[in-house]
């Protein structure tokens, strides 16, 4: 851990609110947030549509398996508190390539109840295979079974050179039918003069970035069927009460897909 360099995790904690952050990350974020004023807004925007899809997937759809990669570092409430206060039996699997992310996952975890059917599992999402053959997810989740996948803010973090859609459709193909994937992303096309700057400043800061526009964010779902509406602003994906007022005002792009 090298609290010297920003970090994409402690960034996005500090976002929230959170305290497992350091000076860099914060000044790091504080560019980010000269450049988008609304940024704080757009890292609720990403939990709170967490929040929705898996009440929709738990209630509407009858998953009770969830992988979610990228995790970050846990923010109540965790994906396994929201999943197992709408139904029994649920069980999640956590994955992040980050050990400053894991140290944190794994004290959450002694907190959790029912952990037996909780894990956090050390894997990249640039190898899909291993990520999916590591003991601790083919020991929680049975991928006989529809899976619940949730790519929230990370696809951002590979470069079109990792070729990120080629890496998603691998993770994807390996799915039963009845699954779904869950994604978010920050949309270049929004503000692109913004977003040129947010990049700028993760380029100073050592981090990669790659918002993308809309039609590249559709391809990741590319073969599965959209839940309606489809994708659309974080902010008007399926809001609880009245719809928002400006839903370009988060700059991400997100959506629900199942696998036929």
């Amino acid at each position: 851990m090298d609290p010297g360099a920003a970090h994409s995790a402690r960034m996005y904690d500090w976002w929230l609110g959170g305290t497992n952050n350091f000076a860099a990350d914060r000044a790091v974020g504080e560019a980010f947030i000269r450049a988008i004023p609304s940024l704080r807004t757009m890292a609720r925007a990403n939990r709170d549509f967490l929040q929705r899809v898996v009440a929709h997937l738990v209630d509407q759809a009858g998953v009770r398996q969830f992988l979610d990669v990228g995790t970050g570092i846990p923010t109540s409430p965790n994906l396994h508190e929201l999943a197992a206060a709408r139904a029994d039996g649920c069980r999640v699997v956590y994955v992040d390539n980050d050990p400053i992310v894991l140290a944190h996952a794994e004290r959450a975890l002694a907190a959790a109840a029912g952990r037996d059917a909780i894990r956090y599992i050390h894997a990249d999402l640039r190898a899909p295979e291993r990520l999916l053959a590591h003991p601790d997810l083919v020991g929680t989740l049975d991928l006989d079974r529809p899976v619940g996948l949730l790519l929230i803010a990370v696809l951002m973090l590979l470069e079109d050179a990792d070729d990120p859609w080629e890496l998603t459709r691998r993770l994807l193909d390996a799915l039963p039918s009845g699954s779904y994937v869950a994604i978010t992303h920050p949309g270049r096309d929004f503000d692109p003069a913004a977003m040129a700057q947010v990049v700028a400043a993760a380029e100073q800061g050592r981090m990669t970035l790659v918002p993308r526009t809309r039609a590249e964010v559709e391809r990741f779902f590319a073969g599965w069927e959209l839940v309606e509406p489809g994708v659309v602003p974080v902010l008007a994906w399926r809001p609880d009460g009245e719809p928002p007022a400006d839903p370009h005002a988060a700059h991400y792009w997100a959506g629900l897909a199942r696998k036929r």
